[in-house]
């Protein structure tokens, strides 16, 4: 999506149970069908913008597909608005495709010239059978009716022959992955870096509050996309999945995600719930504040596994200076870090009951920004987010997803998209 539109390279566990991506971590799949897609494929919909959904009804393709907020794109026009996807235009690689720059008319929505009208993303699909069809039309799906100022926006789709296409707004300043862990990008102030996870917190919690809960399944820095002012917006909805309903706790499915970002509990057992991505948020914030990846196999032991290594810091605030991001060059208010390594702390708790919502997080990381002028309806009494938590972490505990991933085919500034 702009400079990054998708997720890292996808791992069938069933063909390849080892990969790795740019942005140190893999993607897991538990299964997957090579199929083709059948025309009565049905998706969840959630067909509400606001914070008040209804519950979710099956869709058929068709319906999906015949949204009135998405534009139905030719392939032709898409390969005229790409320079037919020329190498020049590419913007990145991913395990799901190629993102290409192009250009379309800012009101008729038609391809134009390159270099005139409006700058769009446009992601090409490579073929690879049922289950990539299924989540490119889960995307279109969730993203054709769900809208939020911290939600990238879909503006239409290519679905000709065996061609998978979706447009995006063009985010120009890429993902988050590549200002954090890439060379060459100013590095991030602490203001900035504040005001990155306060946007993707609030999407977070946007799709965990609607009444037909979304779980997004997928949360890492390399699907957090950047505006020209630095807002956050979620991306690459594929792995999306309905929250429980009725009076059941969690959600059972396959266990799909990236290495290091995905909840212990989830990847043990595949009951999936909203704290899942709570877990997932924390490992971003970690990200944020140490300039480390999740996964990071140059690194030597305890190292390479961000949680593992940096836990034992994050509610001591003599030591938590070992894990900052040495960027920063110590320019960052020590109290307000401490806040958010606690924070952290309680986003990556072992027991998923013992995490704090994504509304509560959202409210704390506001106050962090602006004490004083926090908006009332996502304040919150402090007490309910007890800070510190407690001092000595359990070190022992390692993610069940033993994988050990290898080095991916595709080249590394290629996989995840560059930043310009």
């Amino acid at each position: 999506m702009g400079n990054c539109l998708f997720s890292s390279t996808r791992v069938d566990s069933s063909q390849s149970p080892h990969a790795t991506s740019a942005s140190g971590g893999s993607r897991v799949s538990s299964k997957t069908s090579r199929s083709s897609a059948p025309s009565s494929l049905t998706i969840p919909s959630f067909s509400d913008t606001s914070s008040m959904g209804c519950l979710p009804t099956p869709r058929t393709e068709g319906e999906i597909l015949s949204s009135p907020n998405l534009k139905p794109f030719s392939f032709s026009e898409l390969k005229n608005a790409t320079r037919n996807f020329r190498p020049d235009s590419l913007l990145g690689e991913g395990g799901f495709g190629y993102v290409f720059k192009g250009w379309i008319d800012e009101n008729t929505l038609a391809a134009t010239k390159p270099g005139s009208g409006m700058v769009v993303a446009v992601k090409k699909l490579k073929p690879e059978g049922f289950q990539g069809h299924k989540e490119w039309l889960t995307e279109v799906d969730y993203l054709g009716q769900l809208h939020h100022p911290n939600l990238v926006k879909l503006i239409g789709y290519c679905s000709e022959g065996e061609n998978r296409l979706l447009v995006y707004e063009f985010m120009p300043k890429g993902s988050l992955e590549n200002h954090l862990f890439r060379r060459g990008p100013q590095p991030l102030s602490w203001v900035v870096r504040l005001k990155v996870a306060i946007g993707a917190a609030r999407g977070l919690s946007f799709l965990h509050d609607l009444k037909s809960q979304v779980i997004y399944r997928d949360f890492k820095a390399s699907n957090i996309l950047l505006d020209g002012e630095f807002n956050a917006k979620l991306s690459d909805f594929g792995l999306a999945k309905a929250g429980p309903t009725g009076d059941r706790t969690h959600v059972s499915t396959q266990v799909m995600g990236t290495h290091g970002y995905a909840a212990p509990e989830y990847v043990a057992t595949g009951r999936l719930t909203a704290k899942s991505d709570v877990y997932s948020f924390g490992v971003v914030l970690l990200e944020l504040l140490s300039g480390r990846r999740a996964v990071d196999k140059t690194k030597v032991g305890v190292e390479q596994n961000l949680v593992d290594w940096a836990k034992p810091y994050l509610g001591d605030k003599r030591k938590l200076f070992r894990i900052m991001d040495t960027k920063l060059g110590g320019q960052y208010p020590q109290k307000s870090a401490y806040t958010a390594a606690t924070l952290a702390l309680q986003c990556l708790s072992t027991e998923a009951k013992l995490r704090p919502k994504m509304s509560e997080v959202l409210a704390a990381l506001e106050q962090l920004e602006a004490p004083k002028t926090a908006s009332k309806h996502t304040q919150l009494d402090q007490q309910s987010i007890p800070l510190p938590v407690q001092k000595s972490p359990i070190r022992q505990h390692h993610s069940p997803m033993h994988l050990t991933p290898s080095a991916s085919p595709l080249p590394s500034h290629k996989q995840s998209p560059r930043a310009y």
